[in-house]
């Protein structure tokens, strides 16, 4: 097992592939402890390009960006599933350190490959019906062998809401997605959960309190969570310890956030998961023994893990643009949100503003997680991100 210690080797230097917001929160946590990091992406104007010890541009779906980006650090990551593959393998077969590891990254970033891994281990997920294109799962629903209400799911690239089409009635078949997906029957759900779970090399596994997650009603993505789930022991018991087989049978190193359904009939389906720091870890930063970003760096240099427990009740809520809005981005009414107390408001830099997109996140911490949601609830219709 190879250990890389940054605290007692400067010169050591982690890479990222990718330089959104998870890549600049990964250099933000690096950069507390003055542990260099480098990243490779399109352009020094996405937001980790601010404070990356070195900024590569370049693109990350390129084999030899990739490869040639691999060899200049001491530890590859990614904050992104569709980095090259190819080079990846490439880079492990050389003896660079690679976490995620290839193979768990070519299961998960295929729904349908990681779908069948978690039914093939035993672990719960709901059944899925795989097709070639639109026009052959219309025809297996015109055929009667498909009823509606289900959910549709591209095979790759879907992200933040995006790939996955959600059918309640016929006419909502307008919204079928193109391309190889797989189709799951709509289940009757108590609570959507994340579990994010941290293994090292060694084998050591940690996982954050369960989170409960609200959901935008037309972005499909979250627009809140909160922390304790408020799921009672037994039930956070049984998300944790499906997490945990999770990232354990599939033998990687880093962090896996583990999405989960409670279904009405008290049954858990794990949804998907992600093989990185997650939207639904963000709130760990200001209120965690450990945030997400440093307990996967620890993991990724095979160095020991943290317990990661809840120290105070937290809610966090995305900062989305509004719709109607495309251009430079303003914000209006973080000031108002600031002074309230106990509110942490993280911009992404990201210059431009789209309908949905994500540009920042608010967390807010209280003794009592109702008054916290109250809170994120006022603060989610005081800040408006506009151009």
């Amino acid at each position: 097992m190879q250990i890389v210690n940054p605290f007692s080797t400067p010169d050591k230097v982690i890479g990222i592939c990718g330089g959104g917001q998870l890549g600049k929160m990964l250099c933000e946590a690096a950069s507390a402890w003055d542990w260099k990091t480098a990243v490779l992406d399109e352009s020094h104007d996405f937001p980790a390009g601010k404070i990356a010890h070195r900024f590569t541009e370049g693109d990350f779906t390129k084999y030899e960006d990739v490869l040639a980006f691999g060899k200049t650090v001491d530890v590859l990551t990614i904050e992104i599933e569709k980095v090259n593959l190819e080079a990846l393998i490439e880079l492990e077969k050389m003896g660079k350190i690679v976490h995620p590891s290839p193979a768990a990254l070519r299961i998960i970033r295929d729904k349908a490959l990681q779908k069948q891994f978690f039914i093939d281990q035993g672990l719960p997920t709901a059944e899925q019906f795989l097709f070639d294109s639109r026009e052959s799962l219309l025809e297996e629903f015109h055929a009667g062998k498909i009823t509606i209400p289900f959910v549709q799911k591209v095979r790759s690239g879907g992200y933040d809401g995006r790939g996955v089409a959600i059918i309640r009635k016929e006419e909502d078949l307008a919204l079928l997605l193109e391309g190889p997906c797989l189709v799951e029957a709509m289940v009757d759900i108590e609570t959507e959960v994340s579990v994010i779970a941290v293994r090292n090399e060694n084998g050591e596994i940690k996982t954050f309190p369960p989170v409960a997650m609200a959901f935008h009603p037309e972005a499909n993505l979250v627009e809140y969570l909160y922390c304790p789930s408020g799921l009672g022991p037994a039930l956070e018991l049984e998300a944790t310890q499906i997490a945990q087989a999770a990232i354990e049978s599939l033998e990687m190193s880093g962090l896996l956030a583990v999405e989960l359904f409670l279904t009405t009939d008290g049954d858990w389906l794990i949804n998907e998961v992600a093989p990185r720091p997650h939207n639904s870890g963000h709130h760990t930063i200001e209120c965690c023994s450990v945030s997400q970003f440093q307990q996967h760096l620890l993991a990724i240099c095979n160095l020991p893990l943290i317990d990661p427990q809840l120290l105070q009740p937290a809610v966090m809520i995305n900062l989305l643009g509004e719709e109607g809005y495309t251009g430079p981005v303003k914000y209006i009414g973080i000031e108002q949100a600031l002074r309230l107390g106990s509110v942490y408001v993280h911009l992404y830099g990201k210059e431009t503003t789209k309908p949905f997109r994500k540009m920042g996140h608010v967390t807010v911490s209280n003794r009592n997680v109702s008054s916290a949601i109250k809170t994120a609830n006022f603060i989610k219709d005081q800040i408006k991100v506009i151009a």
